[in-house]
């Protein structure tokens, strides 16, 4: 009896270090970090392929399967390439080895993505606009996400009233999305969507207001801001800039047309956009209608990351890249014989620019396009793969915990989560200090205080002011 009370207790033990340890894989913070997999990537040549097997769960909460169809002839979700993603005739099994990471990684969800921007607009509009249809749809996408163990849809549009679309889509996308709701929640199935960034898509797609409250994470894309299709060079996703095409307005119109702080996952893109021109290669200079492409990826006006560091570790070619703080937006160029290439980028100091903006703004989390074009292998030199996070500071200056670096691969993923608990540390010590301060002078309020023990807040400004004096000393 003893023996088998000893076996129990055993067991029992051993079961709960094995959950104990599955609940500490995942980021080491309590925010969102989605990562949309663009899983046509398994095509491309050479290091640049992705599979997969090359997924680290460890680094994202959120993982996204890009991209499955629409079926119209059935208004069912369809894969758009099945012997990638299904496992009949000897397939790839994609969904399943995604969704596989999940009995290994508790922390994570894993979502289809519908649409994409090749999918179009129309077939959505006509399906979301017919009340019959839609049911239909909703029913049968319950059924595909539940066969194939996924946690949820994310519903990528581009875009209602749009492309083909109808100007009765922007009504037409709440009720989709209220009626997904509505079944998920009966199957605690996740919802999410996918929306433009520019001022002009948001006006006209999406009435935010009613779309928030039936979205469990809403995914600000915001990249593609300027691109070789507006014939000058300019910024992909910069923070900031003197019109509205840019992070920080895009992020606070959001805001101000409803959107909940904590659903708002501010887009990241791992990727950037090219220039072909005649000129110097500097910002606003005339540039071809088409970018070049990247060796891997293929795509005229389209670099990813993974490209863009190995352009710049390059012998071969003298690339100069610059880092413009205003915007936190890199430029790379190199000078050919008869023209000069420009790519505008996230570095990973610009990753964890945008990190610390979302995260003092109070968003859920960030969201990434796509790790696929990250350098996941880690084939990039550290120098141009790794931020120091030397100027990653705020006032008043407080310790930050910066984590040691020990592989090399997935640089801006990395990056990004490292900035995350940077952030959320450096908020967390300053509310510390704050507080501190307020308790000090309340309790000295009514006392003279000519020998008034320093607070840390005026250790650190005479720190500062020392180090200023011993400076001019040094002049």
């Amino acid at each position: 009896m003893y023996i088998k009370s000893s076996l129990v207790q055993i067991w029992i033990l051993l079961i709960t270090m094995f959950y104990q340890a599955q609940a500490q894989t995942g980021p080491q913070h309590n925010k969102a970090v989605v990562c949309y997999i663009s899983t046509w990537a398994v095509y491309r040549p050479d290091s640049g392929s992705y599979s997969i097997d090359n997924f680290d769960p460890n680094l994202c909460t959120i993982a996204i399967y890009a991209f499955a169809g629409l079926d119209i002839a059935n208004d069912a979700i369809k894969s758009l390439d099945p012997w990638q993603d299904l496992e009949d005739d000897g397939g790839k099994a994609g969904f399943k080895r995604l969704t596989d990471y999940k009995k290994t990684h508790r922390h994570l969800k894993v979502l289809l993505a519908i649409g994409g921007w090749n999918e179009g607009s129309r077939n959505y509009s006509d399906m979301a606009g017919d009340p019959t249809r839609r049911g239909r749809f909703v029913k049968q996408t319950v059924s595909f996400i539940k066969q194939h163990n996924f946690d949820g849809l994310d519903l990528d549009w581009e875009y209602p009233t749009q492309r083909g679309g109808s100007p009765q889509d922007k009504e037409a996308f709440v009720l989709l999305v209220k009626e997904l709701s509505a079944e998920f929640k009966k199957y605690k199935l996740y919802l999410s969507s996918a929306f433009g960034a520019g001022k002009k898509t948001i006006d006209a797609a999406y009435d935010v207001k009613k779309l928030a409250p039936y979205l469990d994470s809403m995914h600000i894309m915001c990249y593609d801001y300027f691109g070789a299709w507006d014939k000058k060079i300019g910024l992909n996703a910069p923070l900031k800039n003197d019109n509205d095409l840019n992070v920080e307005f895009s992020i606070d119109y959001f805001i101000k047309l409803g959107a909940p702080l904590e659903k708002l996952m501010l887009g990241l893109p791992f990727y950037g956009r090219t220039f072909i021109t005649t000129q110097d290669g500097n910002l606003g200079d005339e540039s071809d209608d088409k970018g070049f492409p990247g060796p891997f990826t293929r795509e005229n006006g389209f670099m990813g990351y993974n490209e863009i560091c190995q352009a710049l570790s390059s012998t071969s070619e003298e690339w100069k890249s610059q880092y413009n703080a205003e915007s936190s937006e890199a430029l790379a160029k190199v000078q050919l014989s008869n023209e000069t290439r420009v790519v505008s980028y996230d570095s990973p100091r610009s990753i964890a620019n945008k990190v610390r903006y979302a995260m003092k703004k109070g968003l859920g989390g960030v969201m990434v396009w796509s790790v696929d074009t990250d350098d996941f292998l880690g084939e990039c030199d550290d120098s141009i793969n790794f931020a120091t996070f030397s100027d990653y500071r705020a006032e008043p200056k407080v310790k930050l915990n910066i984590p040691k670096r020990t592989e090399k691969n997935y640089p801006l993923l990395r990056t990004l989560n490292d900035a995350i608990v940077i952030t959320l540390d450096e908020l967390k010590q300053e509310e510390d200090l704050i507080k501190e301060n307020e308790i000090g002078d309340n309790k000295d309020q009514n006392k003279p205080s000519p020998a008034k023990a320093p607070t840390t807040l005026s250790c650190f400004s005479l720190i500062a002011l020392c180090l200023s004096a011993a400076s001019m000393k040094l002049l």
